[in-house]
């Protein structure tokens, strides 16, 4: 028999009769949900990414290639701003106006010649101050009435002045005779404020007028080991269209001494020479452009006598620990047979060779003069104007590449002094045939000339 079943009465009560009901709280929600990305739309995503990608690559190849070019094109024309036209490089700066206004021969190496002494130098080991006139020759500068602003005034006539310093060095027949300043004359040009002494005085004056040739303590060059730009701060790399073509050496902030040689041929159009300096290793990055180049008039290129040029920055470095001046000789040095000289450069490292990424040092010992003009070396070859540096069996030299560089000596009071200037010899560490360098301290009343008429 069916039967009815009993539904129970509805109830108010809550199912689970112990939990609180729940009260919504304002200012909570849930997070609405979005709706999951499709495939198409990552793919999308993706395809603009590679398509950025491609375009960034794309550009920087067509940089590279167009900066390739040009310098490509650099080397080989030269382009008329004017007149909107290209000529071949060795068109320019050959003496004849091949552009509009002759703008291809405006920015270009010049001679300079002197035939005048230069009336101020500093003497022997000990920096004794001398002036000359041509009446009275050479005269040595006793200490009397001598005041700091001399001092600033000597300093800036021999072309670098960093907190100059005098000092009373004990008179001797080798700085005689002797000159005293005038009174009252301290910012005179100190060779036109001197009175002739004809006693010998009791101290002169030794001036020490800059902070060049100052370097970190330490140790192109054929034989020749790694090194630090920090150690040779005044090594500098010429460049021209962005290649390495010389070395040189920084002497003032913003005078470089390199070889003339290095200007020959189609290498006299300035604009396109920057000088790189603090660098360790070679890079075309950074650096100075280049102001004027002027060349020794005298300058020989059959016989590489009077070798030697000068370059002036646009604008002066800030001198620092890897970018510094080295100090010009004194007259007189005293340098003897045998005395350690070291050479610095980026050049090759074997004759025909390949040029060093990184900077290098080799210790050459100065060769005596008449030992390097003996006919069986050099001969008459070696003018004064030279002098040599190697080992007679050969191994240690500059080399191609090196051309310009410095040759200094470590003076008794621990600064570099440029002696010479990387400038030509046979082969690269032959047997007998040392390397041959432009003698500074024999062309100093040129290079003071420079400096002084090229303000």
């Amino acid at each position: 028999m069916w039967t009815a079943a009993e539904v129970p009465e509805e109830s108010a009560r809550p199912l689970n009769p112990n939990q609180r009901p729940v009260v919504p709280r304002p200012g909570r929600h849930r997070r609405p949900m979005t709706a999951p990305k499709t495939p198409t739309q990552k793919t999308s995503k993706k395809k603009l990414l590679l398509t950025i990608l491609a375009v960034v690559v794309a550009l920087a190849i067509l940089a590279t290639a167009g900066y390739f070019v040009k310098v490509l094109i650099d080397s080989k024309y030269f382009f008329c701003k004017r007149s909107f036209k290209f000529i071949p490089i060795d068109q320019a700066c050959d003496g004849k106006s091949d552009c509009a206004g002759g703008e291809d021969e405006v920015t270009c190496v010049s001679m300079f010649t002197v035939n005048s002494t230069f009336p101020v130098r500093l003497m022997s080991s000990k920096s004794v101050l001398q002036v000359y006139s041509i009446n009275t020759g050479w005269r040595s500068v006793c200490s009397d009435g001598w005041t700091a602003e001399h001092t600033q005034t000597a300093c800036k006539q021999l072309g670098y002045t960093s907190n100059p310093t005098y000092t009373k060095v004990q008179a001797d027949s080798q700085f005689g005779p002797f000159t005293t300043v005038k009174s009252g004359t301290g910012k005179t040009p100190v060779h036109q404020a001197t009175n002739i002494r004809n006693t010998v005085c009791q101290t002169v004056v030794a001036l020490s007028c800059s902070d060049c040739g100052d370097t970190d303590p330490a140790g192109r060059v054929v034989g020749g080991t790694d090194t630090d730009i920090q150690f040779w701060p005044w090594q500098v790399s010429l460049q021209q269209s962005g290649q390495h073509t010389c070395g040189g050496a920084l002497v003032t902030p913003e005078w470089v001494v390199t070889a003339a040689h290095c200007f020959t041929g189609s290498k006299k159009e300035i604009s396109r020479w920057k000088v790189v300096y603090g660098q360790t290793y070679q890079t075309s990055l950074g650096g100075s452009s280049v102001d004027r180049i002027l060349i020794n008039g005298k300058y020989d290129g059959s016989t590489n006598n009077y070798d030697i040029a000068m370059i002036k920055l646009y604008s002066p470095i800030s001198v620092g620990e890897t970018s510094r001046p080295v100090c010009l000789p004194p007259k007189a040095l005293g340098l003897k047979n045998g005395e350690e000289m070291f050479v610095t450069g980026w050049g090759y490292l074997e004759e025909n060779g390949h040029v060093s990424n990184r900077l290098q040092k080799a210790m050459v010992p100065l060769i005596d003069q008449t030992q390097c003009s003996d006919r069986t070396v050099y001969g008459s070859a070696i003018t004064k104007q030279m002098l040599c540096a190697g080992l007679m069996e050969g191994g240690v030299d500059a080399c191609q590449g090196d051309s310009g560089g410095p040759l200094v000596h470590l003076s008794d009071s621990s600064k570099y002094n440029l002696i010479g200037v990387v400038s030509w010899g046979v082969g690269c560490g032959r047997r007998g045939k040392p390397g041959v360098y432009s003698n500074v301290e024999e062309m100093m009343d040129w290079i003071n000339t420079v400096i002084e008429k090229n303000p």
